[in-house]
């Protein structure tokens, strides 16, 4: 069967934009590619049953990853990644962690409350860390080498994304 379903060029291409930017959600695929919504749809179901693409649940959207690329726990910091705020979190983490909530809000000037809820959102799936000293909590990494690893997969899918666009622009004038 997978043989079989990388026969059209829609499969093969939607496979490749899958493959190029693991993580990616339908919106974006729709927005990229020259399909109507169903066709997509189609054809992302059918590389999932061909067992091409795995496809992961990450709140309102559905992230699809190349199979046998990611386990679990990496689509869960690769989904993580590709929310903003989720990813700016990890970043400050990784960088300076442990930091408290009150930190992490002063360095993304956000409030705390907001910081909160992502960082009650990575702990949830595993990414985040809490240690309690006190009335003071502070989050670290779970996995800060794995967190750094794909954290660089996602920045290199992001700039190639980038240029790509740039590129059609260009090339459109």
């Amino acid at each position: 069967m997978a043989g079989e379903s990388l026969e059209l060029e829609s499969r093969r291409r939607i496979f490749g934009a899958v493959r190029e930017t693991p993580g990616v959600h339908f919106r974006a695929l729709v927005d990229d590619l020259p399909y109507a919504e169903g066709t997509l749809q189609y054809h992302l179901q059918w590389l999932v049953d061909a067992d091409l693409v795995d496809a992961s649940r990450d709140g309102q959207y559905t992230r699809y990853y190349p199979a046998d690329s990611f386990d679990e726990g990496d689509r869960q910091t690769m989904n993580a990644l590709r929310r903003r705020n989720a990813r700016r979190v990890l970043a400050h983490l990784a960088a300076d962690g442990p930091l408290t909530t009150t930190g992490l809000a002063e360095r993304l000037e956000k409030a705390a409350s907001t910081v909160s809820w992502h960082l009650s959102k990575l702990h949830d799936a595993g990414l985040v860390e809490k240690e309690r000293d006190g009335r003071t909590v502070a989050y670290s990494l779970a996995d800060p080498d794995r967190v750094r690893y794909l954290y660089v997969l996602h920045r290199e899918s992001f700039a190639d994304r980038l240029v790509d666009r740039l590129l059609d622009i260009w090339e459109g004038y």
